[in-house]
């Protein structure tokens, strides 16, 4: 049986992002797991659990905490390319947030998020495409590429690979402006698939065109959901600063393990802070044919490689047994255009 919140009587939470480690439940810091972390080198023979994956593309989304750590942001590195050692296509959708907020708070611009999102100005989307763009995106590929003429570096605005909506937050049902934030209505795949296809590693900033002209924030893991549905990815990985989704934070520290689309949606509107996103874009992710969506804690060295090894990691979602209804608000997908 499924396990979820609802056979405990408890509604699925999360720890509110700025808890900062105080908040965090014990027992998921990064040294207490690892001494028992998969040893993984990109160099070598690619092992047998991950034979099953090859060909098959996965869609990572690398963010928080994970993104500050020089000896989590190598290990990330490693472990992106023993996937493509093994065969297996990754894409990189990177988050950015406590860079943005680092450098927004220099420039004393105000940092402001409303259910989840970043609230973005103008000003706030300069220094969202200076930060994403010009240094962490870049940051990444230098990382990988110490393994190689490996990984290349793109925004959702070139070729434009991403294009978006303007996006309201909703706060209890009622919709409120953020400013420049997107939702992704449309995704043109011919510059990652021929990446792919090159054997190189697409390194995507989560930006985004609007039909006039415009540039959008797009939330990573939304954005990563995006590309996940429309390259018909085998899994969605978002690698965040929590376990999991909890069960009944902060009560409790038992995480959600696993849990299908239905019961996602029914426990979705409960959720607070920045899980929204995340569970959403799980969601949105195994609708739109992603086999599987995972959210694991990145503070773990190597937790990305136990998803391929099939440990109990983190919160899997699965897709719905039945198709739903086609006129679900769920079931949002971004237009795919293939390209030639």
């Amino acid at each position: 049986m499924t396990s979820t919140a609802a056979e405990t009587g408890s509604t699925a939470t999360t720890p509110p992002a700025s808890a900062g480690e105080e908040g965090r439940p014990p027992g998921h810091g990064r040294s207490a797991a690892a001494a028992d972390a998969p040893s993984i080198h990109p160099e070598g023979e690619a092992p047998p659990w991950l034979e099953e994956y090859r060909g098959r593309t996965v869609v990572v989304k690398f963010g928080g905490n994970a993104m500050v750590d020089e000896e989590l942001k190598r290990a990330f590195a490693r472990d992106v390319v023993a996937l493509h050692t093994a065969g297996v296509r990754p894409v990189v959708v990177h988050g950015g947030g406590p860079q943005i907020s680092a450098l927004l708070a220099r420039l004393d611009l105000e940092v402001r998020f409303t259910a989840g999102l970043r609230v973005t100005t103008p000003e706030v989307l300069d220094v969202v495409r200076m930060v994403l763009a010009g240094r962490v995106q870049r940051e990444i590929v230098g990382l990988i590429n110490a393994h190689g003429p490996l990984a290349v570096g793109l925004t959702g605005e070139d070729a434009h690979t991403l294009t978006a909506v303007r996006r309201p937050a909703l706060v209890d049902g009622t919709p409120v402006d953020i400013g420049l934030v997107g939702d992704v209505v449309e995704v043109a795949l011919e510059t990652v698939r021929a990446l792919l296809d090159q054997g190189r590693i697409p390194v995507v900033s989560p930006l985004a065109r609007g039909v006039g002209g415009e540039v959008f924030n797009v939330n990573a893991d939304l954005a990563a959901s995006a590309l996940a549905g429309a390259l018909d990815a085998e899994k969605l990985v978002v690698l965040t600063d929590v376990a999991g989704l909890y069960a009944d934070w902060p009560e409790s520290t038992e995480v959600v393990e696993r849990l299908d689309a239905a019961e996602l949606e029914a426990l979705l509107p409960g959720l607070t802070d920045g899980m929204v996103p995340k569970m959403e874009g799980c969601l949105r992710a195994v609708r739109a044919g992603v086999r599987g969506a995972h959210v694991i804690d990145g503070r773990v060295p190597h937790a990305l490689m136990r998803v391929f090894r099939d440990e109990r990691v983190g919160t899997t979602v699965l897709p719905d047994s039945l198709r739903p209804a086609p006129d679900s608000p769920s079931v949002a997908k971004a237009t795919v255009l293939h390209g030639s």
